[in-house]
């Protein structure tokens, strides 16, 4: 380890990485156990894939943002780690896959260094904080939101409420109304808007909560028509205390917000959220509007005057992937990216380019393209040459011709049949059968390797989901279509319908039958969803059902996309939310581990961390105590309601007046340094007596 934490500057970091590197040590000499140990590295962004012995690392960019400095180094990390691939998510990450684990620690460190991190990329915890790429630039919005997301991130980030959550929390920002980084589908979604107060200009969001997509999707709920911008970052820590405590934990596949939303009402989670803000650090938060520097390119470069070989190419590219930013005489440039998946040699020459003509500001896209900022007119022709030298120029930015799928079975546990084989032939369709849809932008196709909808298909006008069904004793690698998703505006969505399940090799067909009947059959001017709700599901049923006929299968349709031998589902155990771990002696040695944390905490002069931090030490303990006797529980709330029953009541364990009493303390008092220091003695008491109760049961 000496040979790179003396580099790192930052001795939270620092300590994160020693950390994980320590963990790493103990899981290798068998004194960790697996599901601890997987919840430990998740929350590090370090991310098991379907190749055993090799680990996804996935690099957390706030709303997305990454500047040339940040990229060279992810690239130079992806060279001597990895394969030399970036893959741009849909989540705004870059991911590098087949990383030793062994090698993870060193990895961080160097990506450190440029003030990149792994931290909270993964696990049970707040993920990154995507946002509409165009934020700052956008003509359509009432300000900029980037400094929010950044604001969020940089409060968020390693705060102890958020750290062994039921299940992840994705929250997003919308530049405008278009609802661009749908915000209908997250935890926690913000759509800016301004309203004028006592004369005055005053900026919030439209707030949503609940929405998500995965097996089951959601749409969100509206919390606020209106919430003033220095209340954001306090509700949303209010509401994340609130999931922590009353979210699901036994059942992870009902442990989404989404779940405690549809159960208990958005009123009665926000009447939860309000006894929280007596609890929190700040009942007003002011948003530096600074946290994100707009900065144009200053270098002044002298364009010479060339001719556009390929002037077609040129002018469908201008049409389709460039646009006026609000900054007068300056551009947006986007890059469609095939699969996300940029070469690092190509992510160094895209850096010299940006270097020359654009902002020292290049956006990872929610569609796994790029953005580049602030092209001056002048400066268009030639950067089209040289992307274009790159692979990097081709029309129909988020058209029909621009699919999102997730890695699938490339990579990932839980893919059932390959989305990245399918995404290609589907392009390849698009481009040469119906060029014309590359300037379409109603219509968006996304794919994902199984139900859980990484690759967004719920939310998608076309989308497809692997899937597999048995003819006879072969198993047949397949495609469930999804039509009718997509935004409606200002929070607002729709969640595609099950069409039908096909072959993998028939989408193509399945895709030509669709456009050949829009466009033969919607009247002029009508968009896909309008046409699919006048139709209605069955009639696309009926026109898709001899794509579904499997009498008529095919050699070759018992293999899948990029495959030539038999088809087999081989699904792992997905790690996107982690592992829930109920092992008594863990749980002990975890409460014994948090309240070092309160301890240290406290101080460190961090009073509103070390009441949290006692609060999960308490809660540990009592967990601990009840599966001691077998008795399960579901959420921290049913932990506080049993405990009395089976420990107070009997006088097990001794505590000042309810343990519900006991342990709520949190919310009914204001973090000071004097409630903070009582919390933390209450919290040592009580695993005192919780540790010598176990030493009894265990005799």
């Amino acid at each position: 380890m000496q040979s790179f934490q003396t580099e790192i500057e930052n001795p939270l970091v620092e300590k994160d990485i020693i950390e994980l590197e320590q963990k790493i040590r103990a899981f290798r000499e068998g004194t960790l156990n697996e599901e601890k140990f997987r919840s430990l590295r998740l929350a590090r962004g370090v991310y098991g894939q379907r190749q055993q012995g090799v680990q996804m690392i996935r690099i957390k960019l706030p709303f997305g943002k990454v500047t040339g400095k940040q990229l060279l180094r992810i690239a130079d990390i992806s060279d001597e780690y990895s394969n030399g691939n970036l893959h741009l998510t849909t989540r705004q990450d870059v991911q590098i896959h087949y990383v030793s684990l062994d090698k993870t620690p060193e990895l961080w460190a160097k990506l450190e260094q440029d003030d990149i991190t792994l931290r909270e990329a993964c696990g049970n915890t707040v993920r990154n904080i995507t946002a509409s790429a165009v934020a700052g630039i956008d003509p359509k919005e009432p300000f900029d939101v980037s400094p929010y997301a950044q604001e969020l991130f940089k409060y968020f980030l390693r705060k102890p409420f958020g750290q062994e959550l039921g299940r992840k929390l994705k929250f997003a920002f919308s530049s405008n109304d278009d609802d661009t980084a749908y915000t209908f589908m997250h935890d926690l979604g913000f759509i800016p808007k301004v309203k004028i107060v006592e004369g005055k200009i005053t900026r919030g969001f439209k707030v949503l909560v609940g929405g998500g997509l995965g097996a089951q999707p959601f749409l969100a709920k509206t919390a606020f028509e209106f919430l003033e911008e220095d209340q954001i970052v306090p509700f949303t820590e209010a509401l994340i205390r609130v999931f922590d405590r009353h979210g699901e934990r036994a059942s992870r596949h009902k442990a989404r917000i989404k779940y405690l939303v549809n159960k208990i009402g958005i009123v009665e989670v926000l009447r939860l959220v309000a006894e929280e803000r007596l609890a929190l650090g700040y009942s007003s938060f002011p948003i530096n509007y600074d946290a994100v520097p707009l900065k144009q390119n200053t270098l002044g470069t002298s364009f010479t005057t060339f001719k556009i070989s390929d002037n077609k190419k040129y002018q469908d590219w201008i049409i389709s992937n460039v646009f006026e930013q609000k900054q007068q005489g300056f551009y947006g440039v986007n890059i469609k990216v095939l699969l996300g998946n940029l070469s690092s040699q190509t992510a160094r020459e895209l850096v010299s380019l940006v270097n020359t003509y654009a902002a020292d500001d290049i956006r990872v896209t929610v569609n796994q393209g790029l953005l580049l900022k602030f092209v001056s007119k002048e400066a268009l022709p030639a950067l089209f040459k040289s992307l274009d030298k790159l692979g990097l120029a081709e029309p129909g930015f988020d058209s029909v011709g621009d699919i999102t799928a997730c890695p699938g079975t490339d990579t990932c546990n839980l893919g059932i049949s390959s989305s990245t084989g399918i995404t290609k032939e589907l392009e390849r369709v698009v481009k040469e059968e119906f060029p014309e849809l590359l300037f379409n932008n109603d219509i968006k196709i996304k794919i994902s390797g199984c139900m859980n909808s990484c690759g967004q298909h719920s939310l998608a006008q076309i989308g497809f989901h692997g899937s597999s069904f048995k003819n006879g004793t072969a198993v047949v690698p397949a495609l469930q279509l999804v039509l009718g998703g997509g935004i409606v505006g200002n929070g607002e969505g729709r969640i595609s319908d099950k069409i039908i399940k096909v072959p993998s090799k028939r989408g193509p067909a399945v895709l030509r039958t669709l456009l050949v009947d829009f466009e033969k059959n919607a009247v002029e001017g009508e968009y896909f969803n309008n046409y699919y709700d006048k139709q209605g599901k069955d009639y696309f049923y009926q026109l898709l059902k001899p794509h579904a006929d499997n009498s008529t299968l095919l050699p070759e349709e018992y293999l899948d996309w990029g495959h030539t031998e038999e088809f087999k589902t081989e699904i792992g155990v997905g790690e996107c939310a982690g592992v829930m771990i109920d092992l008594v002696a863990t749980l002990i040695f975890e409460a014994e581990e948090k309240l070092d944390w309160a301890e240290n905490s406290f101080n460190e002069n961090l009073f509103a961390d070390s009441i949290y931090h006692s609060y999960a030490t308490i809660i540990s303990g009592a967990k601990a105590l009840l599966l001691g006797k077998s008795l399960k529980t579901n959420t921290q709330n049913d932990i506080i309601n049993d405990f009395d029953k089976h420990f107070v009541d009997i006088n097990e364990i001794n505590v000042s007046g309810t343990f519900r009493e006991f342990v709520l303390q949190i919310n009914k008092n204001e973090p000071t340094k004097q409630f903070a220091e009582t919390y933390l003695n209450d919290a040592k008491e009580f695993i005192k007596q919780a540790s010598a109760l176990r030493e009894m049961q265990l005799q």
